[in-house]
């Protein structure tokens, strides 16, 4: 996304060994416990991260209970990590709105720039109540 953003699906336990060599300082998980097709919980994610000198951040996501205070939650918690950050989910998705959500908003764009400019790096939101979140979210929170 950036110099300090880099978002993608799940990392298996050898690309995570290999995410301090490639530079990030810290990895970010938006995946809930126990979700389908995940071959680390995130206990298990965080220990192989810290063991490789990443600091971790685990903020479970989930299409039904994402919400403003969530992201605000985030939003808060990323400022603190070191960048620059890998952040995931299972296919990018979710991840991919939440780091979109907190750039949008710290830059002072509207969610309709967001919405346009996730498109154009790639983002293809296949969920019409995530992009009306993201909108939503992004409209309500434009740092003045």
């Amino acid at each position: 996304m950036n110099d300090e953003i880099t978002v993608g699906p799940q990392p298996t336990a050898n690309e995570i060994e290999g995410l301090a060599d490639k530079g990030f300082a810290s990895l970010v998980n938006f995946r809930t416990a126990g979700e389908e097709d995940q071959p680390l919980s995130p206990d298990d994610e965080q220990k192989k991260a810290e063991a490789n000198g990443l600091e971790y951040l685990h903020v479970p996501v989930d299409m039904q209970g994402i919400s403003p205070e969530a992201v605000d939650r985030f939003r808060e918690q990323y400022r603190k990590l070191p960048k620059p950050v890998f952040a995931h989910c299972k296919s990018g998705k979710r991840a991919g709105a939440m780091m979109m959500m907190h750039m949008a908003a710290e830059q002072g764009m509207t969610g309709e720039q967001t919405l346009q400019q996730a498109k154009e790096m790639g983002f293809e939101c296949d969920q019409p109540e995530l992009e009306k979140f993201v909108k939503q979210y992004v409209d309500s929170h434009v740092a003045r």
